[in-house]
């Protein structure tokens, strides 16, 4: 699977995003379609509340929206500064969904 890379910068935030997912077990993955249409026209807590709501409403009958919006932001943040801070290009293509599998037993 291949990926252009239209928007550096957002790139970079998707691919903290799904690090973010991986590193709080779950089991999502945003490619630039998912990361756009839930993000799109929205600030990030608009938006995750939106896609939480349409995609995820099982995990809101057992935890409190914006404990998981806070926890996925927060996760995020310090994922996006640690690939960066790495030196790796945090824009580069990452396949999380395949390191998931490999974890999962998928």
């Amino acid at each position: 699977m291949t990926t252009i890379c239209n928007d550096p910068g957002a790139d970079a935030q998707r691919n903290a995003y799904n690090a973010a997912f991986h590193e709080l077990g779950l089991s999502w993955f945003w490619d630039a379609g998912h990361y756009a249409s839930a993000l799109s026209g929205n600030d990030h807590r608009t938006g995750l509340r939106n896609y939480l709501a349409q995609h995820q409403p099982h995990l809101l009958s057992a935890h409190d929206a914006d404990f998981l919006i806070e926890a996925i932001l927060s996760t995020k943040e310090r994922c996006h500064a640690q690939l960066s801070g790495a030196g790796c290009n945090p824009g580069a293509f990452i396949n999380w969904s395949e390191i998931q599998q490999r974890q999962i037993g998928v």
